[in-house]
């Protein structure tokens, strides 16, 4: 093992992965305000704080989340809901991986993916589903380390809080 790596794994042991808290709302927000400026679309973040906490910890959350933490500082997250699938069932969506940017290239990423497939496992989970953006390719590159199926001809299709109210 050379200088480099031994140091990546040092530091990769320095990492607590665990459970998202409702107290870590804040920071996770901040890194999704990172990630989206990093996906150059820091308008289309809406969510308020208020919003994120009540449907992560409120009397119905929707998602959970695995956080990476460093020396008591949140550095990375990994944001999931349950998705069914009429054809394969009840599916863990990874809607968001992210690993703040002077804290990449250190394993984190690799840590927080690694605790969402024991959670897919654990859940019996018939899979793990996402997104990447086509032009991210150190993104890319991470999930074609697992082998990932990165599939072709689907396209994306929303209708925002404002089209929906015209129904």
């Amino acid at each position: 093992m050379n200088n480099t790596e031994n140091k990546t794994e040092q530091e990769a042991s320095k990492v607590v992965i665990r459970e998202a808290i409702q107290t870590d709302c804040p920071r996770l927000m901040e890194l999704v305000h990172e990630l989206a400026i990093y996906e150059k679309a820091p308008e289309e973040v809406t969510v308020t704080l208020q919003h994120f906490e009540e449907t992560g910890f409120g009397p119905n959350p929707v998602w959970k989340a695995f956080v990476a933490e460093v020396g008591g500082l949140v550095v990375g997250f990994a944001v999931y809901y349950i998705r069914y699938s009429t054809w394969k069932g009840s599916r863990m969506y990874l809607e968001d991986l992210i690993v703040t940017e002077d804290m990449r290239g250190k394993k984190i990423g690799k840590l927080l993916f690694d605790r969402l497939i024991r959670e897919a496992k654990e859940r019996d989970f018939s899979g793990m589903v996402w997104q990447v953006l086509d032009w991210n390719e150190p993104a890319i590159n991470f999930y074609n380390k697992y082998g990932a199926n990165i599939e072709a001809g689907w396209l994306n299709a929303s209708l925002s809080r404002e089209q929906l109210l015209k129904y």
